[in-house]
């Protein structure tokens, strides 16, 4: 039998063919490898079959691949996507709230915006808490506001002022005794 690479000697020519296929099966655990590690990095099966593609030229395709991918898994970036979800509503839950017209931050009882000086709320006339202006009685302190005064939006009547002559008038009337 003819050798490989015209070796005579049996136990040279078995020792080259078993290193041959060491390389050809760890280049073939590489193309596997690769291509399991793209579909772990990558969304895109295009990108994936690129990368194994890549790969299949011998070691190097290994090697650039390894040089170019995502440096994190799929798993790993939703997972840090939902700890910002989770985060965020953490915030939301403990009243983080930012000013509508200068987005610092303020708290929620807060009448006015420390950095713009807007008005944010009104307080309770009773209990001076911070009520929103849809709200209708205090949670605070259950005072009916909305009962007991006109609403904010609409004006208050005006009165005339008296004349001199009907100040005097008044003043003469005798206040009567029931």
């Amino acid at each position: 039998m003819l050798a490989l690479f015209g070796i005579t000697n049996h136990a040279l020519d078995l020792a080259v063919n078993l290193v041959l296929l060491v390389l050809i099966v760890l280049w073939l655990a590489l193309v596997y490898r690769t291509y399991a590690d793209a579909r772990r990095r990558i969304e895109d099966p295009m990108l994936v079959a690129c990368a194994t593609a890549a790969s299949l030229f011998p070691f190097i395709g290994t090697l650039v691949y390894m040089t170019v991918r995502p440096p994190e898994y799929l798993d790993d970036v939703r997972e840090r996507e939902l700890e910002m979800q989770a985060a965020e509503a953490r915030l939301h839950e403990l009243d983080f709230r930012l000013c509508p017209h200068c987005d610092s931050v303020i708290e929620r009882d807060f009448l006015r915006c420390p950095s713009c000086r807007r008005k944010l709320k009104d307080p309770c006339p009773q209990c001076s808490k911070p009520l929103d202006p849809t709200w209708q009685v205090c949670p605070y302190c259950e005072y009916d506001f909305a009962a007991s005064t006109p609403p904010p939006h609409t004006p208050s009547p005006r009165r005339r002022r008296r004349t001199t002559s009907e100040q005097a008038a008044v003043e003469a009337e005798p206040t009567g005794s029931s």
